[in-house]
């Protein structure tokens, strides 16, 4: 019996795993659309407290799609495009709508142009970082879209109650317009995604963490805040940080010059010419 008359068994094709790799970061942005028009219609119902979490949701999912199509090799042209049209309504039309609804319509118009203006600066922001050659992958330039729209969703998460006067309605206005004025700056905030997960992690950090779910099992909305106002701030408090390092840096020494033998110091020849 040849070598030509033994049976192969065919190999089966992997075509149908590898579209299904290429899909699976997609799924993750349909989802993070969804918890955008999620978002949307709970909070044209009134039910601010169960439309605010959609847009955490919505953050959640997209990095993971991001990181997903990173990790798996899948990233292309398509996906990034999908990925910015699923943020212009999570981190754009959601944040805009929730808020004019909750606290934006005692200001009449001004309340509608606001959130209009918000719109506008997240699609701006999404538009500016498709085109940028980023030169420090530490950095954002701009507040993120998901960071921005963080701060609305956790500010009505806390609160709940929707404003019925001008006066707190104001506030709401600040509220909104600060993240739009950062996204569209040149700040530089602080790149989650440099963050290495492979490293080991030491005692210390298990324990942070661990202290973190516990505030965040106990006080959710506690936690949120602080953490949408806190990276709000950062580069503030990153920059003051800096400034502070620099002026603590101890003075540069005085260089040494030597000197032949039988020749006195600069010094010691400036003051015999006095």
């Amino acid at each position: 019996m040849s070598l030509h008359d033994v049976p192969t068994t065919p190999v089966p094709e992997r075509r149908g795993l590898r579209r299904g790799v290429f899909l699976l970061p997609s799924l993750f942005t349909v989802a993070n659309l969804f918890c955008g028009w999620a978002c949307v219609v709970y909070a044209m119902r009134g039910e601010f407290h169960t439309a605010a979490p959609f847009i955490g949701f919505a953050v959640v999912l997209d990095m993971l799609d991001g990181r997903i199509a990173r990790m798996t090799g899948s990233s292309s042209a398509f996906g990034v495009e999908f990925d910015s049209m699923a943020d212009l309504i999570s981190f754009g039309m959601a944040p805009a709508a929730l808020t004019f609804q909750w606290g934006l319509q005692p200001l009449g118009r001004l309340g509608w142009a606001v959130g209009f203006l918000y719109l506008a600066a997240a699609a701006v922001r999404l538009a500016r970082f498709n085109i940028q050659h980023v030169t420090d992958k530490r950095y954002f330039v701009g507040m993120p879209s998901p960071s921005a729209a963080g701060v609305p969703a956790a500010t009505i998460f806390f609160v709940g109650d929707g404003l019925t006067e001008r006066g707190p309605a104001l506030l709401a206005l600040v509220m909104l317009v600060v993240p739009a004025l950062l996204m569209v700056s040149t700040f530089r905030f602080r790149s989650l995604k440099t963050m290495n997960l492979s490293s080991p992690v030491n005692s210390k950090v298990l324990i942070v963490v661990a202290a973190a779910i516990a505030l965040f099992t106990t006080s959710p909305d506690v936690v949120l805040l602080v953490l949408a106002y806190g990276y709000l701030v950062s580069p503030i408090i990153e920059w003051a940080a800096t400034r502070g390092s620099r002026k603590a840096a101890p003075a540069a020494a005085p260089a040494l010059v030597d000197v032949p033998p039988g020749e006195a110091p600069p010094e010691a020849a400036s003051h015999r010419e006095l």
